[in-house]
């Protein structure tokens, strides 16, 4: 794919992703199937204070990067203040996603609302979130002894912000070693990628499942992270030597339109969109950041290629499961429902910019 030859039709893209994430949406409100975990209205909602919503605005914040366009900008101060009374000290990580903006919004408007809340909510992470036997976090109050891949998104890409930010050593630290032992205890030594997730107590992978979502929470997480704090302290070696062979075995898993299968080496079951959206992002963030080579921009345009073919007219990116815990079968995940979600609309947008950064 030419940058030259699509730009324009990316931007335009680009601009319908973002444009059906704020817009209203109604939908039925029950479950669609016994295996789903949340009604398919939650999925475009973004006036919660949760994981699915913070994605989305970790997206808008990125296009607004992109674009510099007061109106995102008004945007995601809107929605800040409309919602900034659902954030709460809670035990559970996705609760945290939606304050992964707030040290580039201090940094937009200078409003001292966003250092004092981030640097208060960063604090009590750090000092209350309950960890599991390994030092890393537990992904929910609820979930005893549990890692799951996801929580390098949610949570710890806010403290390497953070710590970018207010120039903390001590939450750079922490962010690295956050990042080092869910790549320690995820990836899986026989292919390179990552297991959904970790139980420390029965020292397993539960159903060992190689969700392909999983890994493109890892995979973008990573270098979202090390651009935050390679500034403020060392990067340990095995981060960049387990995220490269993390990338090696991503490789070797995309089916041949350039998606993922939503459990990677199940290719009988459906190919997940915003996991395949996520890795390639991830790849190509990686590439521009130098920790992996420029030989592998094929397997992101080649999934940025099949992932357009994914969002129709309106915006909507389909292929998207609902909300996943780590199931008790790999078959299981073979059943979700699939809808539009607003991670699903994010990880694709984060794609489609930092494609378009390159131009």
């Amino acid at each position: 794919m030419s940058i030259s030859q699509n730009k324009s039709s990316l931007l335009e893209t680009a601009e319908r992703l973002y444009r059906y994430m704020i817009a209203q949406h109604a939908g039925p409100s029950e479950l669609l199937n016994k295996f789903d975990v949340d009604p398919v209205s939650w999925g475009m909602n973004i006036d919660n204070w949760d994981w699915n919503p913070g994605v989305g605005v970790n997206a808008i914040s990125a296009y607004y990067d992109f674009c510099q366009r007061q109106d995102i900008l008004d945007y995601l101060s809107d929605w800040i203040q409309r919602n900034k009374h659902k954030a709460v000290k809670f035990q559970h990580v996705n609760k945290m996603t939606p304050f992964s903006i707030f040290p580039a919004m201090y940094r937009r408007t200078g409003e001292q609302y966003y250092l004092d809340t981030a640097v208060e909510y960063g604090a009590w992470i750090r000092r209350n979130s309950i960890r599991t036997q390994t030092g890393a976090f537990q992904h929910g109050g609820d979930l005893a002894e549990q890692m799951w891949a996801d929580t390098v998104f949610m949570v710890v890409l806010f403290l390497a912000r953070l710590g970018k930010l207010t120039g903390d050593k001590i939450l750079a630290q922490e962010a690295a070693q956050q990042l080092s032992l869910h790549l320690q205890y995820l990836q899986d030594p026989a292919t390179g990628v990552l297991f959904h997730g970790y139980f420390c107590a029965d020292q397993n992978h539960k159903s060992g499942a190689r969700w392909t979502r999983g890994n493109a929470w890892i995979t973008l997480g990573a270098p979202l992270i090390l651009g935050e704090i390679a500034e403020l302290i060392p990067i340990p070696a095995e981060i960049t030597q387990r995220y490269r062979r993390l990338v090696a075995g991503l490789q070797k898993f995309q089916a041949g339109n350039g998606l993922w299968h939503t459990v990677m080496d199940r290719p009988s079951f459906y190919q997940e969109t915003s996991g395949s959206a996520g890795i390639a992002c991830g790849i190509l963030k990686s590439i521009h950041q130098r920790i992996i080579e420029a030989a592998y921009m094929p397997v992101v345009e080649k999934a940025l290629e099949g992932i357009l073919h994914k969002i129709d007219a309106t915006g909507a990116v389909a292929g998207v499961s609902g909300g996943t815990p780590i199931m008790n079968a790999i078959e299981d995940y073979n059943e979700l429902s699939r809808y539009p979600t607003l991670y699903g609309q994010g990880l694709t947008l984060m794609l489609i910019v930092e494609y378009l950064q390159a131009s």
